[in-house]
């Protein structure tokens, strides 16, 4: 499952390119064309949505399922899933505005330098395309910086309260289903809500519901349409697109009716506390070896400090591998000279390092050198350093990774459930007015 880091990347690169494929040209000073009176279509606590917004996000929204080749349901069917998510985007800005979540300068333009380069565009030439597709730079700001918000409201209301202990990951190991089920499941969902407290009127109509949606499905009904008019999902205007997930990753209640279907399959209904739940098996993939290459390395470090400056500490480094070239023991001058006491006593051996332990400055001069060799001095957040990679290999990590994967499907199925029971008390607890027909 993508971190929440990497859920918001793909998040601001997809608003991206839904703006540029949306942009409308700004009409110019002088003419006589009439601008239509802006009106309100929502009223949500103390503020509203209005007309503009809304036309605004469905122009993004048309833009993406166009992309996808997905066909457009009806223009109030649309408009109502649209609305729908502006009116939980603007909820859950309000909350960040009143717990003080705020998204400075620097990071904003951190994220969308980002972007651009993402996109191969330097800051001017993606200001410019901005421009040449009739997008206010500033209005492009703003959506990003709304996105960095509800992220970190997210991220501090529910994902920051998950956690997984050793137990569960053992737990969830010994599990024979997830033993035995290595694969991977690309997924599409439609959700039929029953709001908490539902009357056996609201759950009934639900019921009704998704059965003529099942209904339409099976009578050859694209799903991605179907879920962009009809699903009650966070991802219904991506076609209920959720994709790929490890088994463990998938949610416990689908779990037994995934595994038994074959691409292509759609599910009976399924019923959870939030409503009814309608998924197909797009595709499956099958489990393979995580083979690694380990570097066994070690190091002499010298800190900078008041005393030490970053002269003096490259120039002993420099000095010291002098000497280990002339034939002095590394090991030796390691225990001696080495500020990173517990590497030292092993006269600076490393052991077997794996891609990413270390810092990224330290891992790009590791894997520079052949083995054997002794690396120039270079710096790091921690100091001054020379490196020495004794071997390399390739190792089977399988099995430490399929822990560190079970580790992350259980907290990304916690962080699921969570956020959508979180999301549906939020709307709860509101007031929310719907004027669309105003």
């Amino acid at each position: 499952m993508p971190s929440m880091i990497t859920r918001l990347a793909s998040t601001l690169l997809l608003l991206f390119a839904a703006l540029l494929a949306n942009a409308q040209t700004t009409p110019g000073t002088g003419t006589d064309t009439p601008v239509p009176l802006d009106r309100i279509v929502a009223v949500v606590n103390n503020d509203v949505i209005l007309k503009s917004e809304l036309d605004d996000f469905l122009r993004s929204v048309k833009a993406r399922l166009r992309s996808q080749h997905t066909t457009l349901p009806p223009e109030s069917v649309l408009e109502k899933q649209a609305l729908d998510r502006l009116v939980m985007d603007r909820l859950q800005l309000q909350m960040a505005e009143q717990t003080g979540i705020r998204v400075d300068d620097e990071t904003l333009n951190r994220a969308i330098q980002d972007i651009a380069q993402r996109n191969q565009l330097s800051m001017e030439q993606f200001r410019e395309t901005l421009a040449s597709e009739g997008y206010s730079f500033a209005k492009f700001r703003e959506n990003i910086r709304d996105q960095i918000t509800i992220t970190r409201l997210q991220q501090r209301n529910v994902d920051n309260h998950v956690q997984v202990s050793e137990q569960e990951v053992d737990n969830f190991l010994s599990n024979p289903q997830n033993r035995a089920d290595d694969r991977l499941y690309e997924i599409q969902h439609i959700l039929v809500s029953v709001p908490d407290a539902a009357s056996p009127e609201q759950i009934q109509a639900a019921r009704l519901k998704a059965d003529s949606i099942l209904t339409k499905l099976r009578g050859g009904a694209d799903f991605g349409e179907t879920a962009v008019s009809m699903s009650d999902g966070q991802r219904a205007l991506q076609g209920g697109m959720l994709g790929w997930f490890p088994a463990g990753q998938v949610p416990t209640l689908f779990l037994p009716s995934i595994q038994k279907m074959k691409p292509g399959d759609i599910s009976d209904i399924i019923r959870s506390p939030s409503g009814f739940h309608i998924l197909k098996l797009v595709a499956v993939k099958g489990a393979q070896k995580h083979v690694i290459e380990q570097t066994h390395a070690r190091h002499i470090l010298i800190r900078t400090n008041e005393v030490v400056s970053d002269n003096d500490a490259r120039s002993r480094l420099e000095q010291l591998r002098q000497r280990i070239l002339g034939g002095d023991s590394f090991a030796e001058l390691a225990r001696s000279h080495s500020d990173d006491t517990a590497s030292a006593r092993k006269g600076g051996d490393l052991g077997w390092v794996n891609p990413g332990e270390t810092v990224p400055e330290f891992q790009r001069e590791m894997d520079k050198l052949a083995p054997g060799q002794i690396s120039e001095p270079f710096k790091t957040p921690f100091g001054w350093h020379i490196v020495q990679v004794i071997a390399r290999r390739q190792y089977d990590d399988t099995q430490q990774y399929k822990r560190t994967k079970a580790r992350e499907a259980i907290r990304a199925r916690k962080q699921r459930e969570a956020l959508e029971l979180w999301l549906r008390r939020l709307r709860d607890e509101a007031y929310i007015e719907y004027r669309l027909k105003s």
